[in-house]
């Protein structure tokens, strides 16, 4: 995105935070990360300046990930007993490259391409575009919510889509929880302050003074329970955060690979806030879902056979083996992407055991 044209999205959308801010008083980080992310003419996902530029995700390093994804969603359908039709959902699903990964290599299970009906959530419709233009062999179904997609077995995939949910913060203080907030200093500029005292959300279970949630994790496991419970289903979940607590104080905001302020560039920069993993599990067992996971994403790509497929890759393109390899190993090592990222599949209640978990 021209220089210009993201100096027109920040002053845009900070004029905007600020007039709202100036008429309501401050608000709380979730909806600053709404506006940011998703406003219709400033968002961040409306006007998508550097996609794989301020952020790569998985599936855009390397076709490994997706093929993955595709084998074992084809393995589930046939455990599901090979219904058709049966929706292959993603969400927040980028340029549509995993779910492109995922068709190639999920076609040769057979009947598998010919029982899936693609369907993807997605906000913004630069992507819906590029989405359709990369599947356009595939008839593709496009939605805003999950509860919008048609009913039937379904097998959803999403990753690196729940650390885009917007989150409030909590800080606890002398006088109890106070909610963290965006306001204005004397100068106008956007700083973060804390409101009145108020209660914590259920199920968010802090181990310190600082504690994050996410309003729209509830509302999607019980999206994924109405689904899961009412006909066969699974859905498989990859994102970083930790699993055995609640997040603290993790907002973050990338442009162009470097981390900033959140508050510096609303609407140009990408936002982001580790998953609760944890409340997500309780969320789920509640509605009487099955769990397995989470389980780190370099165990649940080697047991599926990462290192094997970039083998074989590696020997089919040997003037790219280096790179492929390299690639995977962004996957699967511990110090890059392997140990961070998590993965969680949540099945109908009587699914056996899903690979890789």
């Amino acid at each position: 995105m021209a220089q210009r044209n993201r100096r027109e999205i920040v002053s845009g959308l900070r004029s905007r935070i600020a007039e709202a801010i100036r008429a309501d008083g401050p608000m709380p980080v979730s909806l600053y990360m709404l506006m940011c992310l998703h406003d219709p003419q400033h968002g961040y996902y409306a006007t998508r300046p550097a996609f794989n530029q301020d952020f790569t995700t998985a599936p855009e390093t390397s076709q490994v990930f997706g093929e993955l994804i595709g084998l074992w969603a084809a393995h589930e359908w046939l455990a599901m007993g090979r219904p058709s039709p049966c929706h292959l959902i993603e969400l927040g699903p980028g340029r549509g490259v995993m779910m492109s990964d995922a068709l190639r290599a999920g076609a040769s299970v057979p009947g598998f391409s010919e029982a899936v009906r693609v369907s993807l959530i997605e906000a913004s419709p630069a992507l819906r575009k590029e989405q359709s233009a990369r599947l356009f062999q595939r008839e593709v179904h496009h939605a805003d919510d999950l509860d919008a997609m048609p009913s039937g077995p379904s097998i959803i995939l999403a990753n690196e889509f729940l650390d885009c949910l917007p989150i409030r913060q909590f800080v606890r203080s002398g006088v109890g929880w106070r909610e963290r907030q965006v306001g204005l200093d004397k100068s106008g500029n956007l700083v973060f302050g804390l409101g009145t005292p108020v209660s914590l959300p259920d199920n968010v279970t802090p181990t310190g003074d600082e504690v994050e949630a996410a309003p729209a994790l509830e509302t999607l496991a019980a999206a994924i329970a109405r689904r899961l419970l009412a006909h066969p289903g699974r859905a498989l979940i990859v994102d970083y955060g930790p699993t055995d607590h609640a997040p603290a104080d993790t907002l973050r905001a990338y442009r162009s690979g470097q981390q900033l302020s959140p508050l510096a560039d609303p609407g140009a920069s990408d936002l982001t806030a580790d998953v609760d993993f944890a409340r997500l599990v309780r969320l789920c067992k509640a509605q009487g879902l099955g769990i397995h996971g989470p389980v780190p994403q370099s165990d649940f790509l080697l047991r599926l056979g990462a290192l094997q497929r970039a083998d074989t890759l590696s020997r089919a393109n040997p003037e790219r083996a280096q790179e492929t390899r390299a690639a995977v190993n962004r996957l699967v090592e511990p110090g890059e992407m392997g140990a961070r990222f998590q993965v969680l599949a949540i099945t109908s209640p009587d699914a056996k055991t899903p690979p890789a978990f």
